[in-house]
């Protein structure tokens, strides 16, 4: 591909994955994957700088941009050397014309921006979630070591007692130690958000919003493999991928318990007030994963934040009836917006006066309010909400 057909195929790429942030559709790495198979004429090369190029112009929008080509231009604001690529040809771009718009620049949407502001997140600090995230892994105890493991390359040894850093794009799922459950990839602020728990051998732990089983599988590690731990959640597709990841790991003690929207006490009416933690990673908007998910920032709305706060609500009433007296709750976002953090505490508190937040002690984070906050700007990792709630004995 010549490098305008390049700029052409990221534009009609952004028009796809513009089109799909509105209307709720396939997430940009899924759009990119369908076009690279679409395309077989598209080597390794060009799939490559196609999908720099789309991410590129993501990150160096704020608002959801009028189209692709606007999109595609406020990258040539940032990089006036793309302008030569519009240059009409058969596969490339038409001219740049006189007085054309290219989409705004910034972080995100105006109204998200205010959000951030009123959460104590700084331009620059929300402009951090925009940069790319590195590799990171935990090494699976049941199986394995930090200190012993060996690695096709070394990786950088970070805060958590067993998680490395490699860079963007390391093929850590084709090596051995992967394929064979030594290790697990997790972003390290996510390992650090199960250290919280303290999940320990012999407890009774039921992780509510369990997703695919990544905090899962490390609470097992934590557990080493003694107790009860029950994974539990409303999606069965993503709940399906944990039984495969949890034999890998050697992960036995995991069982698994599929939920159906607002009648989940039903379902765990046999374990009611016998868990010793309970686990609420809670759905929330994903800001704080923009830097894997950059254009989820359009996909975002006021009404749709309102809803996650609602669930989030709705999980935490739900974990109390989970726990005996004496028991703890973590509850986890991934977010940095209070909307969905720090506010669900307090609304939290209010409505069960006989709990109380708790410290949390982590080797990064940073206190914010009733809990911790990490962040990309001043932890290196992706952004978090972890906070700590504990009954009354």
């Amino acid at each position: 591909m010549t490098p305008a057909a390049r700029v052409q195929a990221a534009i009609e790429l952004l028009d796809a994955v513009i089109g799909a942030a509105k209307r709720e559709g396939a997430p940009a790495d899924r759009l990119i994957a369908d076009w690279a198979r679409e395309n077989r004429y598209a080597g390794s090369k060009d799939r490559r700088a196609v999908r720099e190029l789309v991410y590129a112009a993501i990150r160096a929008c704020g608002p959801v941009p009028q189209s692709g080509r606007a999109a595609m231009l406020r990258l040539v604001q940032d990089d006036p050397s793309l302008a030569a690529c519009f240059d009409g040809s058969q596969y490339g771009p038409a001219a740049i014309g006189a007085g054309e718009e290219p989409g705004a620049a910034g972080v995100a949407p105006e109204w998200l921006m205010e959000r951030f502001a009123a959460s104590g997140v700084s331009e620059s600090e929300a402009q951090a979630l925009m940069g790319r995230a590195p590799l990171d892994i935990r090494v699976n105890t049941l199986k394995a070591d930090r200190a012993s493991i060996e690695l096709p390359e070394a990786g950088e040894e970070l805060a958590a007692p067993q998680a490395l850093r490699f860079e963007s794009g390391t093929q850590v799922d084709q090596s051995p130690a992967w394929r064979d459950g030594l290790v697990e990839v997790q972003d390290h602020g996510s390992q650090l958000a199960c250290l919280a728990l303290g999940a320990r051998p012999g407890e009774t732990v039921i992780d509510l919003c369990a997703g695919a089983g990544g905090k899962t599988l490390g609470l097992a590690a934590a557990m080493e493999n003694a107790g009860r731990l029950l994974a539990c959640d409303i999606d069965r597709s993503r709940l399906s991928r944990l039984a495969p990841r949890a034999e890998r790991a050697g992960a036995g003690m995991i069982e698994t318990r599929l939920l159906d929207p607002g009648r989940e006490s039903e379902a765990l009416a046999d374990i009611a007030g016998m868990a010793d933690a309970v686990l609420v990673d809670a759905p929330c908007s994903g800001t704080g994963t923009w830097r894997r998910k950059p254009e989820a920032k359009w996909r975002l709305t006021p009404d749709r934040l309102a809803r996650f706060a609602a669930t989030q609500d709705h999980l935490l009433d739900l974990a109390t009836t989970l726990v005996h007296p004496g028991g703890r709750i973590l509850f986890i976002t991934c977010s940095l917006l209070d909307d969905e953090g720090a506010d669900r505490i307090e609304a939290f508190l209010t409505r069960h006066k006989q709990w109380k937040a708790l410290e949390i002690s982590l080797p990064l984070g940073r206190p914010h309010r009733q809990g911790i906050r990490l962040s990309p700007s001043h932890d290196g990792t992706d952004g978090f909400f972890v906070a700590m709630l504990g009954s009354a004995c």
